[in-house]
């Protein structure tokens, strides 16, 4: 359940800004010994009325694969809430830095198709923080609505990880190390070449350096830059198809990087009812040189 009471913006945050303010707020932070505490914002940060660029979703489809049309792709939807949910975790009182967060996994629920010339009010907030065996998790959590309407048509839970911080009171958590991964046969091989980064942030706005250029990856801490990992999932999206219809849900875990330019495997397995209609589809990608995951998940029907 989300907060009450949303801080409305005005219209959505730059994400270059934020990016610039996490760094001024990180530098602040290493300089004076000070921190946020060890509690999540109990309020949500909210935008009404946000509208879809025509040419910006023209552009999407064709570079995830999508096939074009006046509906609005899930993961559009994320790109599209993306600014809002980084807005919370740019607060003062926010525990953990943003810079340098790994995007663990996602969790979207497609309840409702959105259309381009719709109107949106975009709810973000965050919530669940928790341990983890190599830092502090949290959720961020982001709803789109009709303008107006009660209804959630749109849903994301993303997880995150704030690697190596490790707040007072939160207890480490253990898991049991994961499965061995046996490479399938491939249903398809994507050529991802260096500038993939740079044309997802020209559609999406997340001009994060770790995924512009070798050289604004390495200054935080990259051998290379790195693709983004919801342009990743939202291609695994696109590459099931139509077949998922207009209401679904789909996840997504990332187990390891994509370094640029990269060559990857990617295996699509659907499962039928028996009457022969398409009920999910699972997915998983991974480097075919060394057989190592980078990412798996499933779309499946609601």
């Amino acid at each position: 359940m989300s907060p009450s009471q949303p801080l409305v913006l005005a219209e959505m945050p730059s994400l270059s800004k934020l990016y610039v303010n996490a760094a001024a707020t990180a530098a602040r932070r290493r300089v004076l010994g000070t921190h946020a505490g060890t509690t999540l914002p109990a309020g949500s940060h909210e935008v009404r009325g946000v509208k879809a660029g025509v040419g910006n979703l023209t552009a999407y489809q064709h570079l995830v694969g999508e096939t074009a049309s006046d509906v609005l792709p899930a993961g559009f939807v994320h790109a599209l809430a993306f600014p809002l949910a980084m807005s919370v975790m740019n607060r003062d009182d926010f525990p953990l830095p943003l810079l340098g967060m790994i995007h663990l996994q996602n969790h979207v629920v497609q309840s409702a198709p959105i259309r381009f010339t719709e109107a949106l009010d975009i709810r973000a907030w965050a919530e669940n923080l928790r341990g983890h065996r190599a830092g502090t998790q949290l959720d961020l959590v982001a709803e789109a609505r009709g303008a107006g309407e009660a209804t959630v048509r749109w849903r994301g839970v993303s997880s995150y990880l704030a690697k190596g911080v490790f707040l007072p009171g939160i207890d480490k958590t253990t898991a049991a190390p994961p499965p061995d991964f046996l490479a399938p046969d491939p249903t398809a091989i994507w050529q991802l070449g260096v500038d993939s980064g740079r044309a997802y942030a020209a559609v999406s706005g997340d001009f994060n350096p770790i995924h512009l250029s070798v050289l604004s990856a390495k200054a935080l801490g990259m051998r290379r830059s790195i693709a983004h990992g919801m342009y990743l999932a939202s291609r695994a999206l696109a590459d099931v198809g139509a077949a998922k219809g207009e209401a679904f849900s789909w996840d997504v875990a990332f187990d390891a990087p994509v370094f640029l330019p990269a060559r990857v495997s990617l295996d699509i397995s659907t499962v039928q009812d028996p009457h022969g209609s398409w009920q999910c589809s699972d997915y998983v990608a991974w480097n075919p040189r060394s057989g190592r995951k980078h990412f798996s998940g499933s779309v499946a029907a609601l």
